[in-house]
């Protein structure tokens, strides 16, 4: 969530702050790369629940996803809802 908003990423809010509170930085994460994250925590869990889009999947709130070597390559898709 912070590298998208530092980069100009239009549709990702952040409102809460990455405290898995708002919904506001929902993503579908790519095929390839679901197993790679962790699993989702009961809080993501719920707030995924809330979520301006549909729910799919693959979908995930990008402020719980933490860069890191092994995520190299990872493609994020905002929501066709969220964008402006």
């Amino acid at each position: 969530m912070m590298a998208a908003q530092s980069n100009g990423i239009p549709g990702i809010l952040g409102e809460c702050g990455g405290q898995a509170m708002c919904a506001t930085c929902h993503v579908y994460v790519g095929e390839n790369f679901i197993d790679s994250l962790p699993a989702c925590s009961e809080e993501e869990t719920v707030m995924l629940e809330e979520t301006a889009s549909v729910r799919k999947f693959n979908s995930r709130l990008s402020c719980q996803i933490h860069a890191s070597d092994e995520l190299d390559g990872l493609v994020l898709r905002v929501p066709s809802e969220q964008l402006w």
